[in-house]
């Protein structure tokens, strides 16, 4: 009998989120390769039903499952794709994996903090309930055996692939920015850091152009900082973009900057070196895991630092096969690898 498969997808709700291109692109590749090995289906809100084609079956996302999941006993194995599902490990019988993105409020939240506290105490009966639990970085594997110790026998890193799309010929995105511009791409909250890249605008033409979901005090806050700094005529906020404006913008932009303070694994950085663009990243958390020798990095954010790193890495970039380089390293990682990965997690599953 084939093996029934549940994967998780109710985080696909927002598009344009890393978890939605994480959900897609993952399980379009789960699809294409387990095709007659596994009885795939997947949990979602209404909106994403038929996101992985017709051969996959649908579980409706119910407010109630968060206390009751009917259809527990029905499958084999269940793959919650990220740490938010409605359900958790204790609503189900089959063997489970459990992918964790980020342990980000271990930096983000002040160390023994309530909230912190808490947040540790819900992510410990997750871990403890599940059989297996895959980190999409080496880094989020030692930010999880750093606080969960007990996850070592049955943790494992399976990292990320990175989409190589580009936009169809002659579009362009609701905002064109008037010359050249700088991009970076990402929910508009003070973990992204977007803030410190302001200075960077003093004395050029640039314009700084910031797309994703915005969270309306901090965007205050970057809109205030161009104000003191007299370059807010050259800070663009769009707020969500679709796959193509976002594309048009990597092709198009003369860098990408990615100065995030917490990051499970940073996809955006790979998504601009598939475009052949100079990427510039903050030294933190995963970033120099993903980014490798291919981007340049900001140790620390003061704004002469910055404009430092930046100009010799634009000089570095253009002087070299610096998109050669990005492009190459951006091929590093597939979706194709990542699916394999868990196709043989979810075997060993149900071997054990």
């Amino acid at each position: 009998m084939t093996p029934r498969l549940l994967i998780t997808l109710d985080s696909m709700r927002f598009e344009n989120t890393g978890l939605h291109t994480f959900g897609r692109s993952l399980g379009q590749e789960l699809v294409r390769q387990g095709a007659g090995a596994f009885d795939m289906s997947a949990y979602t809100y209404p909106s994403q039903q038929g996101a992985l084609g017709e051969q996959v079956s649908h579980v409706g996302h119910r407010r109630y499952h968060r206390w009751y999941f009917p259809r527990g006993g029905d499958f084999d194995v269940i793959h919650f794709a990220d740490q938010y599902c409605r359900f958790g490990p204790d609503r189900v019988r089959g063997r489970t994996v459990m992918t964790v993105h980020d342990l980000n409020q271990v930096h983000e939240q002040p160390p023994g903090s309530r909230k912190l506290a808490r947040h540790l105490r819900r992510m410990a009966r997750k871990i403890a309930g599940v059989d297996r639990v895959v980190a999409i970085s080496e880094f989020v594997k030692a930010d999880i055996l750093r606080f969960f110790p007990e996850a070592r026998d049955k943790i494992s890193v399976v990292h990320n692939g990175a989409d190589r799309s580009f936009a169809p010929a002659g579009h362009q995105p609701r905002f064109v920015p008037p010359g050249r511009f700088l991009f970076a791409v990402g929910m508009v909250c003070p973990k992204k850091n977007f803030h410190v890249l302001v200075p960077l605008l003093c004395g050029t033409d640039y314009t700084l152009v910031i797309a994703g979901v915005i969270k309306h005090e901090y965007r205050q806050k970057i809109l205030d900082e161009a104000a003191r700094l007299g370059v807010a005529g050259q800070v663009a906020i769009t707020g969500p973009v679709s796959q193509h404006d976002k594309d048009w913008y990597y092709a198009h932009c003369e860098a990408f900057l990615f100065p995030s303070l917490a990051e499970g694994f940073g996809l955006p950085a790979l998504e601009a070196m598939h475009h052949g663009r100079p990427v510039f990243l903050s030294r933190l958390t995963s970033l120099p895991e993903v980014g490798g020798d291919a981007a340049c990095y900001f140790d620390h954010f003061d704004p002469e630092h910055m404009r430092e790193v930046f100009a010799a890495g634009l000089a570095r970039f253009a002087a070299g096969d610096g998109a050669q380089r990005a492009r190459a390293h951006a091929m590093g990682f597939t979706w194709e690898k990542a699916a394999l990965a868990y196709l043989q997690i979810y075997r060993d599953c149900l071997a054990g």
